[in-house]
């Protein structure tokens, strides 16, 4: 006994691989770039939130800075390469990274 196609499908359009599947693919590929984008934004304006905490650090603390703003500066400065990385080939753990990074910077830095 052989079944009957539904009304417009072919025996091919059964086999076929779904064109859906590959457009999600390509726009969760976009997404990431554009986060990814917007991630190295914000790690620039981390850079900077980190060297205004640490100046005013400076200014009205004891005049030096601990091992806290060196960390804040290493994870701000490894969040670039990171969101490069994830610009490259866009993976979700490097655009998470990328932002953890970014935010670490000042955290660190207001930790001091």
């Amino acid at each position: 006994m052989t079944t009957q196609d539904a009304p417009g499908r072919t025996a091919s359009s059964r086999t076929a691989p779904s064109r859906t599947a590959s457009s999600r693919t390509a726009s969760s590929r976009t997404a990431l770039r554009v986060l990814a984008g917007v991630g190295l934004l914000l790690a620039a304006v981390c850079a900077v939130a980190t060297a205004v905490v640490t100046l005013d650090d400076a200014v009205s603390g004891d005049g030096s800075g601990g091992m806290l703003v060196a960390a804040g500066f290493w994870a701000v400065g490894l969040a670039h390469p990171a969101g490069v990385a994830a610009l490259v080939v866009p993976r979700r753990a490097l655009v998470a990274a990328e932002y953890a990074l970014a935010f670490a910077g000042p955290v660190l830095a207001l930790m001091d």
